[in-house]
């Protein structure tokens, strides 16, 4: 361990879980890792969108590579700059469990239902933790360690920063309603936040590239000069510029090059992100996360326990929710007091196929005629 970046919150600390459990083999961060690895919430990220939305190309990013890309870059530098590696991936395995389907976008809109219903803005940073401590693994959630929950919560790497250090404060995490203003509190998910940033600015620009929304020559000339013009080339002019730079002053980047990444940030926003392929995806997934949303909200308003209200939709959505609404209604009265987030944590649980097919469900079942016992949606 590399002095200068020792976290100063006992290792009793970080390590604690809110269920003690007995130390086996793995050790604790790794252990977390695989209850990551095998959780629902994990699985689902394979079919949810990071940025561009195109289900049928194998080739462009899902939020599933993005969270194995920034579990890879981070340990990559922690391993550079002699920290804890496994906790790093831990982190970066788990930091986006609780993204909505139709990234950001989505997040955007769900976000706005909830407001509109005097619920607090959604934040997926926010949704990530809620998720491992309670809505994953039918309401038990996956008793992860302090260090790791911390470091999910805490994650955002929206925003590019030159240099972080850690705030060595224990946090209560369960009572944390926003991301805003949170630090992390070790330096390996500092360095978590950083790779966050690091895996989407090339990727993101490849993905364009490849969908024909940008051209390669457009890239500004010098970010090819200093950065590359490719995502490993990228990734490995950032990662080494922070292991060299990074000490008394925090992890960082040299001034240098902060402001070459600051140069391709804003060329991404302008080009990428506020694209007319991007754009035109609010107006369409409004309407279906709208959808999907209100009709479930009438199914719980008149449904209520009643399983027959349920069967005679006729759809396997109705179904579906059906049971998981009585799996987890007492799981929401002990842990929220009620039921009133269950609809939202249903639809940001989602991925981008299933929301689909959810309002294929809702306005043309294709299951008319089966029984309860026959195919039902998993939305665990």
């Amino acid at each position: 361990m590399d002095m200068r970046f020792c976290n100063q919150l006992d290792e009793g600390i970080l390590k604690a879980r809110v269920r003690q459990r007995t130390s086996d083999i793995r050790g604790e961060y790794y252990r977390d890792t695989t209850a990551i690895i095998h959780s629902s919430p994990f699985r689902r990220l394979k079919h949810k969108t990071q940025v561009f939305f195109a289900p049928s190309n194998d080739h462009i990013c899902t939020r599933m590579e993005h969270c194995l890309h920034v579990a890879s870059i981070a340990s990559t530098i922690c391993r550079g700059l002699g920290m804890d590696t496994e906790l790093a991936w831990a982190i970066g395995m788990g930091h986006d469990l609780g993204h909505t389907p139709f990234g950001h976008t989505g997040e955007r809109i769900i976000s706005r239902l909830m407001e509109e219903r005097g619920f607090p803005p959604f934040e997926h940073e926010v949704n990530s933790l809620r998720m491992v401590d309670f809505l994953a693994d039918k309401g038990k959630g996956l008793n992860l360690t302090y260090a790791v929950r911390d470091g999910i919560v805490s994650h955002c790497g929206e925003q590019f920063t030159q240099r972080l250090e850690p705030d060595f404060h224990v946090k209560n995490l369960a009572s944390i309603t926003t991301r805003k203003g949170l630090v992390p509190a070790t330096w390996e998910a500092v360095v978590v936040r950083f790779s966050d940033s690091i895996a989407y600015l090339g990727r993101d620009y490849e993905d364009a590239t490849r969908l024909g929304v940008i051209e390669e020559k457009e890239l500004p000339s010098v970010v090819r000069e200093k950065l590359g013009t490719t995502n490993g080339e990228i990734i490995n002019s950032l990662v080494n510029d922070i292991i060299d730079h990074s000490g008394e002053g925090g992890i960082q980047f040299s001034d240098g090059l902060f402001s070459v990444v600051r140069t391709m940030t804003e060329f991404n926003y302008e080009n990428i992100y506020q694209s007319s392929m991007l754009r035109g995806y609010d107006a369409y997934f409004t309407r279906l996360i709208t959808l999907v949303v209100e009709y479930l909200e009438r199914l719980e308003r008149e449904g209520g326990d009643d399983e027959a209200y349920y069967q005679e939709e006729h759809n396997m959505l109705a179904l579906g929710y059906y049971r998981h609404r009585m799996e987890m209604k007492d799981a929401y009265v002990s842990h929220d007091g009620n039921l009133k987030r269950m609809v939202f944590d249903y639809v940001a649980g989602m991925s981008d196929n299933f929301c689909l097919d959810c309002a294929d469900e809702i306005l043309k079942p294709i299951h008319v005629g089966e029984t309860a016992m026959g195919k039902w949606f998993d939305a665990r």
